[in-house]
């Protein structure tokens, strides 16, 4: 990472991967074979991934008794740049989530989802195609702190005493039975993920910024992110964007017509219309009008609904890819959203499609557009002629059922 906050990436570097477990080493098998033959043709050997694979999950623990070894961790702090399959959850005490330790240790706090949709794919929605958004959701706070206390041991009763005499908390209906969470927002850990969704809507042409809270219940976590998000928006992008607080100051002093006008040139000039929306409607809307939405921000909990929500919408996380980013530190782990689905390991049978486009995110944020490109419209193609795995074939008439490893010969021929 340069001073000037953008990458410097050589013609072959050195990327750690993680095949991952359950069906893990299936779809990375598959995944790396496109991303060599499409590195091999956008830039005839002049440039080329050194792939170094490192340990996590229970390929670690097999060999080192531990999930997550000091050196893989350090191999994503040295190399900036890492991909990913499913990693299992350790059952029992110690590590919540290999996932959120990652994220944790290596303050990754962007969890980016690109939702679109690839015709062809089979989809509940009426129009799938009206859904394209990009979720920007905080990866570091609110419940990802883990601050929690079972009741009846002696931090919960600890807290408890504190809420009620020291804080005059009255309103704990059942306090001797009731388990605690603390759900931290910060200003800073608010601001950086939305500085970061509004420079990806400026630097991709989007129409609109959403922050989707919950702020009319949690007004000093969920809508002190929505207002610092407006005063940062206003602040700092004054001259691109348009926002909500600046329509409804229009609105009191010029009467509505005027303030519609004003944020009408907005948008047909280049503006970005900074708005926001309550999570639960939000869900609903983007049902019903899902074009209105382009760049989402959001905090973790509602992320977490709204990424799988929206997933479900395109045909579900087995084609959703995603990454975890430090767009200060340029550290970035891309991953597949699905689960390991260790029934199916080995069986050569499950859609590799998250990872691949995960691949598509990771090539794209190292500049490697052409190959990002040569990707996305091959699995394009790939679906449109309806050559798919197990989960597509199964929704779709008329297709041609093929492997896992027989999906990537078929993108690789769609090149």
């Amino acid at each position: 990472m340069g001073s000037n906050g953008k990458l410097h990436v050589p013609d072959n570097p050195t990327i750690p991967f993680i095949e991952g477990d359950g069906i893990g080493p299936d779809i990375w098998k598959a995944s790396v074979r496109v991303f060599d033959a499409a590195v091999k043709k956008a830039y005839n050997n002049k440039r080329k991934i050194e792939w170094m694979e490192v340990l996590a999950g229970e390929k670690a623990f097999n060999r080192d008794r531990e999930y997550m070894p000091q050196a893989t961790m350090d191999a994503f702090k040295k190399y900036l740049i890492a991909i990913k399959g499913p990693l299992t959850t350790p059952v029992g005490g110690g590590i919540r989530s290999l996932n959120v330790a990652l994220r944790q240790e290596l303050d990754l706090y962007v969890n980016l989802r690109p939702v679109r949709y690839f015709e062809g794919v089979p989809s509940p929605m009426w129009q799938p195609e009206k859904v394209n958004m990009t979720i920007f959701r905080e990866n570091t706070e609110d419940i990802y702190a883990g601050i929690e206390f079972m009741t009846g041991t002696p931090e919960a009763k600890k807290l408890l005493h504190f809420l009620q005499n020291e804080m005059d908390v009255k309103n704990i209906r059942f306090p001797e039975t009731s388990s605690f969470g603390i759900k931290p927002v910060s200003k800073e850990g608010s601001e950086r993920l939305i500085r970061a969704a509004i420079r990806y809507a400026i630097a991709n042409k989007l129409p609109s910024v959403t922050f989707v809270h919950k702020g009319n219940i949690m007004k000093f976590t969920e809508g002190a992110f929505k207002n610092w998000g407006y005063e940062l928006a206003e602040k700092e992008f004054a001259g691109n964007v348009f926002t909500w607080n600046q329509w409804e100051k229009s609105k009191k002093e010029n009467g509505e017509a005027v303030a519609n006008e004003e944020m009408r040139i907005a948008s047909i000039g280049g503006k970005i219309i900074i708005k926001d929306a309550i999570a639960d409607n939000f869900l609903q809307q983007a049902l019903l009008a899902p074009q209105n939405y382009s760049v989402i921000a959001t905090l973790n909990l509602n992320g977490d609904y709204i990424s799988d929500a929206l997933a479900a919408q395109v045909g579900g996380i087995g084609i959703v890819p995603g990454a975890n980013i430090n767009f200060i530190t340029g550290h970035a782990v891309f991953e597949a959203t699905h689960g390991t689905a260790p029934r199916f390991a080995n069986t050569n049978t499950m859609n590799p499609s998250s990872l691949i486009l995960s691949g598509v995110m990771l090539f794209d944020y190292i500049g490697w557009r052409d190959v990002a490109e040569l990707i996305t419209n091959a699995i394009a193609k790939t679906i449109r002629n309806k050559t798919v795995t197990i989960d597509f074939y199964n929704l779709m008439k008329e297709a041609t059922l093929v492997k896992t490893s027989e999906f990537a010969d078929e993108v690789i021929k769609n090149l």
